[in-house]
């Protein structure tokens, strides 16, 4: 067997960006290949607002995303909606404990903080979102309240995020092959799986 490593942010918006493509490349995998999410860590934990230089930075993404890949759907209102936080730590610990809770849910656990962040201009740094996200996709709230803030998902966190700088990626979304004991990168195309699916 060989692993192909996703290594991703929830809150990071070419993450988001290549969910159309990624979805499409995990339903023509091999069947050799088995796949693993790894959660990257772009931000730590902030109770500070983010400063107006940073949120025209993350715009301009946006704006150079929906350019790229027209496809990709973004509500700006999310800027005036909200107080943002450059924090993405709290966002990662709820992938990590849907996952702990129900492992089959993880990846409707990012979909669910995407769509919040990304669709419907709601703050993936706060509880209460997330607290929303893990109630969508029927987790039991309550676990996931626990877990959120527990030790040991803020000790996995860390272990995802050495784990990654191990491998030497330090950008999302990331593509890794490990197969015989090597590690392989994989390129990246926003619009086409089949030419990630090459490379493989």
């Amino acid at each position: 067997m060989a692993t192909l490593y996703y290594v991703h942010d929830p809150m990071c918006s070419w993450c988001w960006a290549f969910r159309p493509t990624l979805t499409e490349l995990l339903a023509v995998l091999p069947a050799h290949i088995k796949v693993q999410y790894l959660v990257g860590g772009l931000a730590p934990d902030s109770d500070e607002p983010m400063d107006e230089t940073t949120q025209a930075m993350i715009q301009k993404h946006w704006h150079t995303i929906t350019k790229k890949i027209p496809t990709t759907q973004f509500n700006f209102d999310f800027w005036t909606n909200n107080i943002p936080r450059r924090s993405t730590y709290p966002a990662c610990r709820a992938v990590l404990a849907a996952k702990a809770q129900a492992p089959d849910k993880e990846d409707a656990m990012i979909l669910a903080i995407q769509q919040a962040y990304y669709l419907h201009a709601q703050n993936p740094s706060d509880d209460d979102t997330l607290i929303q996200c893990a109630t969508s996709i029927d987790l039991d709230t309550a676990q996931f309240q626990q877990d959120l803030h527990a030790k040991h998902t803020q000790q996995q966190l860390q272990h995802d995020i050495q784990q990654v700088q191990n491998m030497g990626v330090y950008s999302f979304p990331s593509l890794v092959l490990e197969d015989n004991a090597q590690l392989n990168p994989i390129a990246i195309d926003y619009n086409n799986a089949f030419n990630i699916l090459k490379q493989l």
